[in-house]
């Protein structure tokens, strides 16, 4: 059997993941003196109220070595092979803990694959490598496909305000205040494995309009799912799901709320979308 382990990077929760036959490893989430889990979709709405009441952002520590070696350890045992699909090494050093915990397991029958993506294209690349798993292909023919589609991943995020990254150091204050007043709303993409700024929209029409945009400039392989996603506000990542649904005739197509991970960042009321460009 093939085991397939992710991070809670890809917004899958603890309770999705058993029905996918799937292991989640916890990158850890801290509200200064209590810990924040995603076991289930509810968590994700208890996460951002905890953000909006604490003064500072929670702190963010990446899986450890001990934490895959455990899982290695008991794939080994029962006779699995394992797959590791992580969150963008450029974001986080999961990716290293999982090369650490793989040369301390001496276990030979493990792949490791840096997804280069986060949240919504992260779990796309999760989805479809259950999805050929499932389909009789082997690790290794996996590790070729996934390696290959993460080059055309695409993840484009509408922020609802400047103030988390205002709280994290990554815009000055005066800026941030500026934008708060204009109403600017930061759109954000993951390039190179990194989240980088594609524009600033003012207002969320604008916004929208703005992640059409770019969806129109890629195009979209009709051969995958569109996957949307919002952080906290669930009815206007429905609306905007349905909104581009019509717009662009889209049959498949899935909504999920963008968890702790990268939430700590951007703060609530975020649309997001995630595709595979042409």
């Amino acid at each position: 059997m093939l085991r397939i382990i992710t991070d809670s990077g890809a917004d899958i929760t603890n309770l999705d993941a058993g029905a996918l036959g799937l292991d989640v490893a916890e990158i850890g989430i801290s509200f200064e003196e209590f810990p924040y889990d995603q076991q289930a979709d509810t968590d994700f709405s208890v996460f951002y109220e905890n953000l909006t009441r604490s003064k500072k952002l929670p702190t963010t520590s990446q899986v450890t070595p001990g934490q895959y070696l455990d899982l290695f350890e008991d794939a080994r045992a029962k006779g699995d092979e394992v797959l590791v699909i992580t969150i963008s090494g450029a974001l986080s050093g999961t990716y290293q803990s999982a090369e650490m915990a793989k040369e301390m397991s001496g276990y030979e029958a493990i792949s490791l694959v840096d997804s280069r993506q986060c949240c919504l294209s992260q779990r796309m690349l999760v989805e479809h490598a259950l999805k050929l798993r499932d389909a009789g292909q082997d690790r290794a023919a996996i590790v070729t496909a996934l390696e290959e589609l993460r080059e055309q991943m695409v993840l484009v995020v509408v922020l609802d305000t400047l103030k988390y990254l205002k709280k994290g150091g990554r815009v000055p204050p005066a800026m941030a205040f500026l934008g708060e007043v204009l109403g600017m709303k930061p759109v954000v993409t993951v390039r190179d494995g990194k989240v980088e700024p594609l524009t600033k929209a003012r207002g969320l029409d604008a916004g929208k309009r703005a992640l059409w945009a770019q969806f129109e400039k890629d195009g979209y392989d009709t051969d995958f799912p569109v996957v949307f996603g919002y952080s906290q506000n669930a009815e206007r990542g429905e609306a905007f799901m349905q909104e581009t649904k019509e717009k662009y005739g889209i049959a498949d197509c899935t909504l999920h709320p963008v968890g702790g991970v990268i939430g700590s960042h951007g703060g609530p009321g975020g649309i997001a979308i995630g595709y595979r460009k042409k």
